[in-house]
């Protein structure tokens, strides 16, 4: 209590000695007294209501007990009705197997082998004939029920029947699917288990849809096809697929050149625009050489008569009929001009070839560094598990670097011959411009 006291004392200093007017001591024992009796109230008030609580607390944990025994009873009572159903039901199994007895053994076989077989017939065209023998011996493969005399009847005529329809070679008119996605009924001719034709066209299986399909591109030997309808004879040639369609969908999924080069991308039609340019430049300029060629050499069999249409005869007129020998070194530089301004129509278009022949490569090393970016890419978002989710980036970066070089090899070779062309001109009216001087110092006179 004394501790209590010296307490409150503490507490109040603060505001006694904020006060506007001091307390006498007994005015600060009769305030002191009021606040502990306050305070006392307060907390046998707090007491009481704790005390309330704390019943409505016992209340509730006895409800939760209360509530817990009557789950654990009730457990205990599943508890030991599982049991004896889990006692029951192995009783009932031991006695299922006294029963079945070889049966058992004679079911498992049979559902064994009809899995089996049907999983090696998911394939077979047979399927677009026989349509129901595939749920059949799904059926009888996924039973849980012994088979009966008759399941085991009709499983053995199902395998009579595709041992004798991989035999024959017979006309049926089944369901096909042409390129466009038309389904038609159209007459076949099947082969056994491994081919079929409507008209000249292979046929293949598609196991997901089970229907034949006519694939857009054909192998050869279609016209075997025609040649065996027609045939009377007791033996003919026929095309056959021994793979059983596997190697008519492996064609089907072999790009041809157009899909090679949309592999290219961007960067692959941008090579093989430059292409394009390179090589319509090197035609126009091979045609324009030869056409001056012909002149030249028509102007090299008239020298006495020069024309202004080809540049052996515009060198051969700077001289004149008659040229003033005395000034020979203005001659020659007269001559060296009239070259010199012959020359860039001649060798026009070479750098720019040139120049096409070195960026092609460039090209297609951008285009591989591209296509690898986007195989990374690939490989990060998708993990490296999955090789077809990286064959976008790996054909592209291949197919851009083979581009760059089909298209720069050829480009070089023509600008190695344009060069070549422009140079044997350039030095065939050196030669001429050469001679001509040589003639007009000696004093004679111009001849063919």
């Amino acid at each position: 209590m004394i501790r209590l006291t010296c307490l409150v004392l503490l507490g109040l200093l603060p505001a006694l000695a904020q006060a506007a007017e001091p307390l006498t001591p007994d005015q600060l024992l009769q305030r002191i007294r009021s606040e502990r009796a306050a305070e006392v109230s307060a907390m046998a008030e707090r007491e009481q209501a704790f005390l309330q609580n704390h019943s409505e607390q016992a209340r509730l944990l006895a409800e939760a007990r209360q509530a817990l025994a009557t789950q654990q009873a009730e457990s205990e009572r599943l508890k030991a009705e599982f049991d004896r159903q889990e006692s029951e039901l192995g009783e009932q199994e031991q006695l299922l197997a006294q029963r079945v007895g070889h049966l058992g053994e004679l079911f498992g076989v049979v559902r064994q082998s009809a899995g089996d077989i049907a999983g090696q017939w998911r394939d077979s065209l047979l399927n677009v004939q026989y349509r129901e023998r595939l749920q059949r011996l799904t059926a009888l493969a996924e039973s849980r029920a012994l088979p009966s005399a008759e399941n085991l009847d009709d499983f053995w005529m199902t395998l009579l029947e595709d041992l004798a329809a991989s035999g024959r070679v017979e006309q049926v008119t089944l369901p096909v699917v042409a390129s466009d996605g038309r389904r038609t009924e159209t007459p076949v001719l099947r082969v056994g288990a491994f081919s079929a034709f409507a008209g000249n066209t292979f046929l293949r299986y598609d196991a997901d849809t089970g229907e034949l399909l006519a694939p857009p591109r054909q192998p050869g030997g279609a016209g075997q096809v025609e040649d065996y309808r027609r045939s009377s004879a007791a033996l003919a040639a026929l095309p056959m697929d021994p793979t059983r369609g596997t190697l008519l969908a492996q064609l089907q999924r072999q790009p041809m050149l157009w899909d090679r080069i949309q592999q290219g991308g961007l960067v692959g039609w941008v090579i093989l625009a430059l292409g394009f340019v390179g090589l319509a430049l090197a035609v126009v300029r091979l045609v324009y050489l030869a056409g001056v060629q012909r002149k030249v050499s028509s102007q090299a069999q008239a020298l006495a008569t020069p024309r202004d249409d080809n540049p052996l005869g515009r060198v051969i007129g700077v001289l004149g009929p008659q040229p003033q020998l005395s000034d020979l070194e203005t001659l020659e530089l007269k001559l060296d001009e009239a070259i010199l301004q012959e020359t860039p129509p001649l060798e026009r278009g070479q750098g720019l070839l040139k120049l096409l022949a070195a960026v092609a490569p460039l090209l297609g090393l951008l285009g591989t560094v591209t296509g690898m970016i986007v195989t990374f890419q690939a490989i990060t978002q998708a993990g490296g598990g999955d090789s077809r989710l990286m064959a976008d980036g790996i054909s592209q970066a291949l197919v851009t670097t083979v581009l760059g070089l089909v298209v720069a090899i050829p480009l070089l070779f023509l600008h190695s011959l344009l060069a070549s062309r422009s140079k044997a001109l350039i030095q065939l009216l050196e030669q001429q411009s050469a001679g001509l001087m040589a003639l007009h110092l000696s004093g004679t006179s111009r001849r063919d």
